[in-house]
């Protein structure tokens, strides 16, 4: 058998083996169900085999619609879930709107909860074994780097960080070399023409593809990356790679074709979405100023004793599309604490009061910006505000740094969930990556995500 016959068997054997699980999970799913709550409709009989078929019909076809089957993202768990549910969610309405075609349906509510979260249940946990000991990288991915000299020592400090497992065995220069050009000495280097044998040899399973001028590749490997495409073999640009193990958008290696890398999410022209973000905003904001009011009388104890002065303050931030408005929030400084100019926060920063540090570890002192909230000049989620003045300086050392302005700024953030608290322009260039990586991929899933990890982090006092 050739090698480009077993590499395509390979793939499509993945494909076969997630559909075949599946409903065999389904199956037996249901099978437990039926037999543990005695519930005719869906007992294993020649009555039901009809319901059942057609219950496998759709969990395969709407799996496939919903891009279950998609080896890239059923390697990763998050898009895994909201796939399944999606998956789920169809099915199960279909199944129901169908009853000529499946007779034997739930009588009680109840029951239909149950073969609900049976059908994700029983996919979830087949699909998290998939993951951690069939296509987890620790066990199989061994990758070869393919790009120029410049791109590779930073793309491969910020890999390794990220994952160990995901191992970058070495690399192959993309371009022409000469007796000139500069060497790289943190990874091994495979000879150009060597590529395919070093393929076998080193057991690679992946090829990542960083290269900011791909009109620079040597025709020698632009023939043997076709080759091994053609073989159905993984080859992925390094972008793509770095959001999906960092979850942030890599803007230190976009060049002039930046435009390339920001296909932002159609979330932020969807009407529905932004109408169901905005109804979440006005009902949470509400329900969060409430929970301020109660909360008010200890508030104001805390901040006679331990602030010593006003209760709330204003600060200027810009918004969405650049415009300024006026963040209200609980003070947690000493009074005229930027009487010299506006300086960035530090750990344990001595201008911060005793309540002070209460209050911005709980997140209370966010509270009153439930207001801005309702007035619409803010979101629950979002990129954190900023002032003007740190705007204006980042704004001409980082690039991009204005688009996260595209968006309504938020209380919490994808950037506030994955790194701490920003101090200095490297920890703004870090925030920025996860904002636009917000801003690209933002949906109701990842807006969840980010509510669960926020309330993670105020039950376990781990605000900054």
């Amino acid at each position: 058998m050739s090698k480009k016959k077993s590499i395509h068997f390979e793939v499509s054997e993945r494909k076969i083996l997630l559909r075949v699980v599946d409903l065999l999970m389904v199956f037996f799913g249901v099978y437990a169900l039926s037999y543990h709550f005695d519930f005719e409709y869906i007992v294993f009989s020649k009555e039901n085999s009809v319901a059942l078929i057609l219950l496998g019909v759709y969990v395969t076809l709407f799996g496939t619609i919903f891009e279950l089957y998609d080896l890239q993202k059923a390697s990763q768990l998050d898009t895994t879930f909201k796939n399944i549910v999606i998956t789920a969610s169809t099915v199960l309405l279909f199944y129901l709107l169908t009853p000529v075609l499946a007779p034997y349906l739930p009588v009680e509510r109840l029951q239909i909860v149950y073969l609900y979260l049976v059908l994700i249940t029983s996919i979830l946990l087949w699909r998290i074994f998939y993951i951690n000991l069939i296509e987890s990288p620790r066990f199989y991915k061994r990758v070869l780097l393919v790009g120029e000299i410049s791109n590779i020592d930073g793309l491969v400090k910020a890999l390794n960080t990220s994952d160990p497992n995901y191992k970058i065995v070495g690399f192959i220069n993309s371009e022409a070399s000469s007796l000139e050009s500069v060497k790289y000495n943190g990874l091994p280097e495979f000879e150009a023409k060597d590529f395919l044998e070093t393929i076998k040899k080193e057991k690679i399973s992946e090829i990542l593809v960083a290269s900011f001028n791909t009109e620079a590749i040597m025709a020698e490997v632009y023939h043997d990356l076709i080759s091994l495409l053609e073989r159905g073999f993984k080859i992925r640009d390094y972008t793509q790679v770095y959001e999906e193990l960092l979850h942030k958008v890599p803007i230190q290696f976009v060049g002039k074709d930046f435009y390339k890398y920001f296909p932002f999410s159609r979330s932020n022209e969807n009407k529905l979405y932004i109408f169901v973000q905005r109804a979440f905003d006005v009902v949470f904001a509400i329900i969060g100023l409430l929970i301020g009011v109660s909360l008010l009388p200890i508030i104001l104890l805390g901040n006679v004793i331990g602030n010593k002065g006003p209760l709330f303050y204003t600060q200027e931030r810009v918004g969405k599309n650049s415009m300024p408005f006026n963040i209200l929030k609980l003070r947690s400084m000493v009074v005229d604490a930027e009487q010299d100019g506006a300086k960035w926060a530090q750990k344990n920063d001595s201008r911060i009061t005793k309540f002070g540090m209460f209050l911005r570890r709980s997140r209370m002192d966010e509270i009153p910006q439930f207001y801005n909230v309702l007035k619409g000049e803010m979101s629950i989620i979002g990129p954190r505000p900023e002032r003007p003045f740190f705007v204006s300086e980042l704004s001409r050392i980082i690039p991009f740094y204005e688009t996260r302005h595209i968006i309504k700024p938020g209380l919490t953030g994808w950037a506030q969930v994955k790194t701490r608290y920003g101090a200095s322009v490297d920890d703004s260039l870090t925030k920025l990556q996860y904002d636009l990586f917000y801003i690209k991929h933002r949906s109701i899933f990842l807006d969840f995500n980010i509510f669960i990890k926020t309330l993670s982090t105020i039950l376990y006092y781990r605000g900054q």
